[in-house]
Parts: structure tokens; C-alpha cells; sequence
């Protein structure tokens, strides 16, 4: 996306202020967004306060926007899981807590950080600066969210992986406890797009603003009564699609949120996140095409929760699943 620096005027076509301006400066509407709170947008010669608001057509508006960050993106020696490399990707066991890569207000402590710290990165086009520098990244992880992560060390592999995602060549299996009142004895497969909370802007909700098809199994591998009227299930989740929060707005729906999501269900004591974690994921090899089964154990923070709640470890737990798992 380009970065603007100048200040700017328009004339104003109808629509939300912040979509107008994405579409008239050609960054994003969290961009827009952030000039708007702070205070760089204009309308009418009126300072803005609401990215929402509803423009008629034809208002002066004018742009000022903030200086723009140090766009360094600084190597960090930080230790990392590796699971898998060669001269082609690395596969990391992300740690929860840890973010992809740098965004806006996040330029330390991320897995591009700490890959940077260790090797150098493909740029990817039309990167720039802290809150577009995703070098290498394919595929991402909630912040809280542990497990396989798959990085490309060159350009070729960037674009082979990204297809295979988007083509859905890739198996991806999540590891969840669900907390809330789990019904089925067997694999549920869930059929419901996704879109943005018309209301809460930070979620993603079953329907919502311009929903996208979402496709889950679910499998449970373990479920008890906990004592007070539900029933928790520790559960294999696989995604067919990729919408964002996916796995979470999916058990929620299902009545059974992941124990300890305080944006889908709630927190809890047993856990101090929430409990999901990207367990098997198995993928075309960017230069054999040969498929590549990665595997990150699960932690001890998710397995500790669950016995802590009754539960009991199956045997099959670190087992590769098949195809209709």
C-alpha cells in the first residue's frame, strides 16, 4: 500500500468517511481509521471523530496525516521451536502470546523479529514500513494461538505456499477445549460464513458484514460432564477455508466457545489464554511438491488444563490424523 505524507484534499463521494478516504488515498481503513482518532482528518474544515460517518457527497475533506513510523523492522535473538528447515521454509512451534509480524503499535518481540534475528527474509510486493512488513509470512496464528507456523525463505516458495493455501492443498488440524455444553458423540461438520460484528468491530460473528463461505470439522477426542450441567470436550478442529477467528466463532456458535477466550466465551483460571493450539499441518513442499506433515506437540499449558478440569489424556492425542479424523 503507499504511504501518505503530504496532507491531501478531496471532494467526497457518499459513503462511510473511513471507506471513502481508503478508496480516495489507497491505504487501508485501519489506516484511515487511525488518522481519524488522531485527529488528521477533516471534514468540512471540522476535525473528524467517527471513521463512521456517513458522507453525502460533495464535503471538503482534507488529510493530515501523521508522520510516518520508523519503518526498521529490527533482527531480534529470540529463541524459537523449530520444527522443520531447509533452504526453502522453516516451520516454527509459535509460542501463545507471540504476534506474527509487526503491526501497527507491534514492532518487537514478533516471529519476523525473531526469524530476522536469524536469517534473511524474501520481501513480499508492496510492503512498507512496520504495519505492511510481513516478509515470508503465509499463513498466521491468533496471538494467542500456539502451534505450526510456515515461513518461506524465498520468493518462489512464498507464491507456491500462498497457492497452496489458497487452493486448499494444505490439511490443517487445530487442537481446542471446547467449554461449553458439547452434544455430539461424533464429527461435526460446521457449514456457516463468517463475517465481520456489525456492532463490535474487533470480532468476527456467524453472517455479519459481507460473509465469506467457512467450512469446519470437528472431531472430539475426549468429552465429560463438568459438574455444572455442561459438558467439555477436548476437540480436533479442521478448517477447510480460512476466515479469520474461524475456529472460534465456530465453537461459539456450536453453543461450546474455546475455554479461556475472553472475546468468544470467556476467561478462565485454568488457562491464561485462549485454549487452541495449530497441532498437524501438512503441505505441498514449494520445490518437490511432495507432502510435508509438520507436527507440534501439545503444550503443556492446554493439556494441564484439561486434566485440571477432569479430563483425560487419549493415547491417540499425538497421532497424525487421517483424512476423516
Amino acid at each position: 500500500m503507499p504511504r501518505v505524507t503530504e496532507p491531501l484534499s478531496f471532494t467526497a463521494a457518499p459513503g462511510r468517511l473511513d471507506a471513502v478516504l481508503a478508496d480516495l488515498t489507497g491505504v487501508s481503513r485501519s489506516q484511515v481509521a487511525g488518522w481519524i482518532a488522531g485527529g488528521h482528518v477533516a471534514v468540512g474544515g471540522q476535525p473528524a471523530t467517527k471513521a463512521s460517518l456517513k458522507l453525502r457527497g460533495g464535503e471538503a475533506l482534507t488529510v493530515r496525516p501523521p508522520p510516518p513510523p520508523d519503518a526498521t523492522v529490527a533482527p531480534e535473538a529470540v529463541p524459537l521451536d523449530v520444527l522443520y528447515e531447509d533452504d526453502f521454509l522453516i516451520a516454527v512451534n509459535k509460542p501463545p502470546g507471540m504476534v506474527t509480524h509487526p503491526a501497527p503499535g507491534v514492532t518487537s518481540g514478533t516471529l519476523v523479529n525473531a526469524l530476522l534475528g536469524r536469517m534473511t527474509l524474501p520481501e513480499q510486493p508492496g510492503a512498507e514500513g512496520p504495519d505492511g512488513y510481513r516478509p515470508g509470512i503465509v499463513h498466521r496464528l491468533d496471538r494467542d494461538t500456539s502451534g505450526v507456523i510456515v515461513v518461506a525463505k524465498t520468493v518462489e516458495a512464498h507464491a507456491r505456499l500462498a497457492a497452496a493455501f489458497k487452493d486448499r492443498d494444505t490439511r490443517k488440524t487445530y487442537l481446542a477445549i471446547a467449554a461449553g455444553t458439547w452434544k455430539a458423540d461424533g464429527p461435526v461438520n460446521v457449514s456457516a460464513p463468517i463475517g465481520r460484528h456489525p456492532t463490535a468491530r474487533q470480532r468476527m460473528t456467524v453472517g455479519g458484514a459481507n460473509p465469506r463461505e467457512a467450512q469446519t470439522r470437528f472431531t472430539p477426542l475426549e468429552a465429560h460432564p463438568d459438574g455444572h450441567g455442561r459438558t467439555l470436550a477436548l476437540v480436533r478442529a479442521q478448517p477447510r477455508t480460512g476466515r479469520t477467528h474461524q475456529i472460534r466463532v465456530h465453537l461459539a456458535h456450536l453453543g461450546s466457545p474455546i475455554l479461556g477466550d475472553p472475546v468468544y466465551g470467556r476467561e478462565s483460571q485454568a488457562i491464561g489464554r485462549h485454549a487452541l493450539h495449530a497441532h498437524f499441518l501438512t503441505l505441498p513442499h514449494p520445490a518437490t511438491g511432495e507432502a510435508l506433515h509438520l507436527h507440534a506437540p501439545a503444550p503443556d499449558d492446554l493439556l494441564s488444563a484439561w486434566v485440571a478440569l477432569g479430563g483425560i489424556l487419549p493415547a491417540t492425542l499425538e497421532s497424525l490424523p487421517s483424512e476423516r479424523a
